[in-house]
């Protein structure tokens, strides 16, 4: 038995998913968030041909699923379960009108125009979604829908326009209701009435919209349950899942076609389970065919133990790695330019699919890569990160970068920064997949006294060079790998300061 807690039930429930699930294509999952297209056409008035052509430029390239994600709070269509994007709106008011007053004003306009935006498609009877799966399938993509299962976007502020009436008018159902951080302000699922909210507008998205696979996106915001409470929390929502498979079996028979079950879930399985969320378990009994460990928002992690999910999880189960936008070193890292955030390029996002790829996942799962707006540091790239992002014979960069999703209890850790002082070293292992032809290691510090070391074999001294994007907000300095240095999969770099020096940059690019 996978857990304590497997029951006939649970078993009964989805046997039949596990002999019936097609093995996935090498490609990428790729999700489009609830707010991001009415936000970068928020000037237009959308037509069902705009809408549609929204989808043309995901043929032909690597991605083989698109992820339409339906809601933060709020819904992106007009629902009978809880407030859509637009409701409490004026659309003869302008942008001082009370619906957009809890907003700063320097945001009222544009907040204006994409809500506007989205109430107008509304009225002339457009649906994004019924629009967008038929197109997707005609390019030969399987289209799926994502609800977020505890979204907390602005919770700092409780009149915020985004927020629904049950997450403010029911604070008792909160996670920690005598602290005011913004994950505290979770919805906790251990409530019934919080895990009925949900489903309700499961159901209803199930019904309405034809789909091949729902996802529950447990990272948004990837806490719901009080502390301690998780091993209890655990079992809640297995049989929340089991519960959510037995909905989507009775549509399968209604629309003669296979639904899968995904999950979004934190980068460590240990971590995962101790937040409540046992997707081992999960894909254990059948409930859940696709699981994507991943972390939060702030930097993607470059150090996820894909190898061990692989070997947790049943062959039958896709595994994806979940790569986020951001490329940031350390917690409250400052890159180029002086950024506390910036986006990774094609080059970095290259390097952390080719570390997983080589580390046996099955598909990989973009998060925030859109086109406009919420996108690569350089917009241009992307329509080839599209069509090369799984190419791990062109140039890639691997980062060292950190997880961002710890339970209650368990300790923070980051390799950056490192302090250094006179004669003493600091070590940093990289997944970085394949061996490349040309390597070198790349160091942001404050005194480029060091000596430098991958795998044991000392590299050349270090040269000066221009600070990439993304990178550190300090002097960069690469150093010349010998090529025999280097090992597939994993390579450490060790840098032994001769002067003390801070660390806040570690990379090995790759080249061929």
């Amino acid at each position: 038995m996978a857990t304590a807690f497997m029951t006939r039930r649970h078993l009964l429930a989805a046997s039949a998913l596990l002999a019936a699930t097609p093995q996935p294509k090498r490609g990428i999952t790729l999700n489009e968030d609830a707010n991001h297209f009415f936000v970068a056409r928020r000037k237009q008035r959308l037509t069902r041909e705009l809408i549609r052509h929204w989808v043309d430029q995901y043929a032909k390239t690597q991605v083989t699923d698109l992820v339409l994600n339906v809601n933060a709070m709020r819904s992106s269509y007009p629902s009978k379960h809880r407030e859509a994007w637009w409701t409490g709106f004026d659309p003869k008011g302008d942008q001082n009108q009370p619906f957009l007053q809890p907003l700063p004003e320097s945001a009222r306009q544009t907040w204006f125009e994409w809500i506007r935006c989205a109430w107008q498609m509304n009225e002339d009877k457009l649906d994004l979604y019924s629009i967008w799966i038929p197109e997707i399938r005609r390019r030969n993509i399987s289209p799926w829908i994502s609800v977020r299962m505890n979204d907390l976007h602005e919770v700092d502020k409780e009149d915020h326009t985004m927020h629904t009436a049950f997450w403010r008018d029911n604070k008792q159902f909160r996670r920690v209701p005598y602290r005011n951080e913004q994950r505290d302000k979770a919805l906790d699922f251990a409530h019934k009435q919080v895990r009925d909210y949900n489903f309700r507008y499961i159901e209803e998205v199930a019904e309405r919209y034809d789909f091949d696979t729902l996802e529950l996106d447990w990272m948004r915001f990837g806490f719901h349950f009080r502390p301690g409470y998780e091993s209890e929390g655990c079992k809640i929502l297995t049989d929340y899942h089991t519960e959510v498979r037995k909905l989507l079996n009775s549509w399968e028979r209604k629309r003669k076609h296979k639904i899968g079950l995904a999950v979004r879930v934190p980068s460590n399985p240990r971590t995962a389970k101790r937040l409540g969320m046992d997707a081992v378990a999960w894909t254990q009994l059948g409930l859940v065919n696709y699981v994507t460990p991943t972390n939060f928002w702030r930097t993607v992690d470059n150090n996820m133990p894909m190898d061990l999910w692989r070997k947790l999880l049943p062959k039958t189960a896709t595994l994806a790695a979940g790569l986020e936008l951001g490329c940031n070193a350390f917690p409250g890292s400052v890159g180029t330019g002086n950024r506390a955030w910036q986006s990774n390029s094609l080059e970095t996002a290259r390097g952390s699919a080719a570390a997983y790829w080589h580390m046996g996942i099955d598909k990989l799962y973009l998060f925030n890569y859109m086109d406009a707006d919420t996108t690569l540091d350089d917009p241009a790239e992307y329509p080839q990160l599209l069509r090369e992002l799984n190419d791990s014979e062109k140039p890639r960069r691997h980062i060292v970068t950190y997880q961002d999703t710890w339970a209650p209890g368990e300790t923070p850790w980051a390799a950056l920064p490192a302090n250094l002082e006179p004669k003493r070293y600091a070590a940093f292992r990289l997944l970085t997949g394949p061996t490349a032809t040309h390597a070198t290691v790349r160091l942001g510090l404050t005194n480029e006294n060091v000596t430098v070391r991958v795998n044991n074999t000392e590299t050349s001294p270090g040269e000066k060079i221009a600070t990439p994007k993304p990178g550190p907000n300090l002097p960069v300095y690469e150093f010349k790998v010998p090529q025999a240095a280097l090992q597939p999969g994993e390579n450490v770099i060790e840098v032994t300061a001769q002067q003390s020096s801070r660390i806040e940059w570690v990379e090995l690019n790759s080249n061929y």
